[in-house]
């Protein structure tokens, strides 16, 4: 990548950390509340894939969803205060950690259901077939979902139709709390599209490089009019499932070795001081970074709480 292509990463994920960072302070704080699950370690794999896309491409995912509503371009602003449950959020503080969305970002939403996202991945792509764009639409799940009935009827259908359907497994190698080796009978989630003919790639997902350039990949035979791809990301993430879990199935060795042999921040990091960039100028883009969240969380803490009145909006559609 060039050095500016570099530096937008390094910008990107580094936001991505920091206002995960912040969002787990305010959940401890009791600022936060329900179900709350940090992208903290994956960031290169969405900032990748968004490397490779355009305005208008679609996007779905999970309920670890925060990174990926950042990297398409929603305000932290406004995901944090969706995340503390303000009327200024993105669903005016109604959705939360695992509910919020974006038309104007193309952002579908996070999902509380495990693999259901996927299902409205295949049903946006099939909106773009239908309407003749050439606009791709990308369905993330975790390892964990893979598995799900759903995810197979929908690598069906959009096998069938040809649907310009990407479908990205984020495998941090633990679904929940069991490693995947112990709970997928397929230990290679890239070939699980093969009976359907969905060509699949897998790829270290700590490397945005090597991320963006299967993307880049992806992207170019969906749009082509082939059909669907298969992305199996390796990835790893820092913390517990969730805010709750202690994470006790894994070895603090294990996951410190992770942060210090593979950190996709990290890695970029030392990319851009090969290329040139001094340490003034990665400091710059920290303290930015830094001065953005913290601004975010005030945003959060300072904007009102939504009119009990809004619990009759949005819950009955009028034609």
């Amino acid at each position: 990548m060039t050095q500016e292509e570099y530096s937008r990463a390094y910008r990107d994920m580094l936001l991505i950390r920091r206002f995960e960072e912040r969002t787990g302070q305010l959940y401890g704080m009791g600022l936060i509340g329900g179900f709350c699950h940090l992208y903290i370690g994956q960031e290169a794999v969405v900032v990748g894939v968004q490397m490779a896309l355009k305005q208008g491409d679609k996007i779905v995912t999970s309920y670890r969803d925060h990174g990926h509503m950042l990297a398409c371009g929603m305000e932290a602003r406004g995901v944090m205060a969706e995340l503390t449950g303000r009327a200024t959020g993105y669903s005016r503080g109604k959705g939360g950690s695992m509910h919020m969305f974006s038309k104007k970002e193309h952002f579908y939403g996070g999902h509380g259901i495990v693999g259901a996202q996927v299902s409205i991945g295949a049903g946006l792509a099939f909106s773009n077939k239908y309407r003749g764009t050439d606009e791709v639409a990308v369905a993330y799940m975790g390892d964990g979902a893979s598995n799900q009935g759903q995810v197979y009827e929908s690598f069906n259908m959009a096998a069938l139709q040809k649907l310009p359907c990407i479908f990205v497994i984020e495998n941090n190698q633990y679904g929940m709390g069991t490693s995947a080796a112990r709970s997928s009978a397929s230990q290679a989630l890239y070939k699980n599209g093969e009976p359907w003919g969905i060509p699949g790639r897998q790829v270290d997902g700590m490397d945005v490089v090597a991320v963006r350039e299967a993307a880049r990949e992806a992207v170019a035979y969906c749009r082509a009019g082939k059909g669907p791809f298969l992305l199996e990301m390796s990835t790893y993430r820092y913390r517990g499932h969730s805010m709750s879990d202690p994470a006790k199935y894994r070895t603090r060795d294990e996951v410190e070795a992770m942060r210090r042999d593979h950190d996709a921040i990290e890695r970029v990091r030392k990319a851009l001081i090969d290329l040139g960039i001094d340490e003034k100028a990665l400091k710059a883009i920290d303290d930015e970074i830094k001065a953005l969240v913290a601004d975010a969380a005030e945003f959060a803490q300072t904007s009102p709480e939504p009119d009990p009145s809004e619990l009759w909006t949005d819950i009955l559609v009028e034609s």
